[in-house]
């Protein structure tokens, strides 16, 4: 099976035009007076987006499984090939995430982040099925949800023990995000295993470091709106994933 013809998400894309608020917002933090008052209400409030976050981005993965089970099953994504599933994928991208942009700040936000989970569920569902054409693809699965939560285990530790401001390097993430989707655009055209394989694996790394990225802002005070944050999480989660699912597939999958 070639992988590199697999093009019915585009998830790089999404974490382009991934907007990082920074609306105080679906906040209750309320300044007491004193400094020391004052320090301890923003470490409750960052503790609070903190758990916040990680409660809806839990609650994320069901529509996410969801939808990935209806795509498998139905197969209603065979169909996105080549440029037709890169718009699709990118129309849909775009058009959710202008609408959690507008709405992180009503009780619309969730719902709305919780579509948008289910639409990539969808997107993924056709790299799932190809996968699981293969003797082990259910091994190969579980490796890449494995992987995947191992890295987000490792970068989630260490947000809370880096004391730098790694603030300057999310504009240096952003280029290699940018030059992966580039690639990735190319590689609808060229279909190359080996170049999808490179393009999997630097996604892993500037991923990860996006997740890392992330999380040290909340941890930081520098993300306030728990929707936004969850978002920002979920979009680095799902590329690792879906790129660790593609190394496997091509490099360990099975079709005797």
């Amino acid at each position: 099976m070639n992988l590199a013809k697999h093009n019915g998400c585009r998830p790089v894309s999404s974490r382009l035009v991934r907007i990082n608020p920074r609306s105080t917002a679906m906040n209750d933090h309320t300044p007491t007076s004193g400094r020391f008052g004052t320090v301890a209400s923003q470490g409750a409030q960052r503790n609070k987006v903190l758990s916040n976050t990680y409660r809806l981005l839990a609650l994320s993965m069901i529509p996410t499984v969801l939808g990935a089970w209806i795509g498998v099953q139905t197969g209603i994504t065979a169909g996105l090939t080549g440029f037709v599933g890169l718009i699709v994928f990118l129309g849909g991208a775009f058009g959710f995430m202008y609408a959690i942009e507008k709405t992180k700040n009503t009780a619309a936000g969730v719902p709305v982040l919780l579509a948008f989970t289910f639409f990539m569920g969808l997107m993924l569902s056709r790299m799932l099925a190809m996968v699981l054409g293969f003797k082990n693809g259910a091994d190969l699965i579980m490796t890449a949800f494995g992987g995947t939560a191992f890295i987000f285990f490792v970068m989630s530790n260490l947000s809370m023990v880096i004391k730098r401001d790694l603030t300057k390097m999310g504009q240096w993430l952003f280029v290699g995000a940018l030059a992966i989707m580039v690639g990735a655009v190319i590689n609808v055209f060229v279909a190359s295993t080996a170049f999808t394989a490179v393009i999997a694996t630097l996604a892993i790394v500037v991923f990860s470091l996006f997740l890392l990225h992330d999380l040290k802002r909340i941890v930081d005070g520098g993300e306030t709106n728990y929707i936004s944050a969850t978002l920002g999480v979920y979009l680095s989660l799902f590329n690792v994933f879906q790129s660790l699912l593609a190394l496997l597939g091509i490099f360990g999958g099975d079709r005797e």
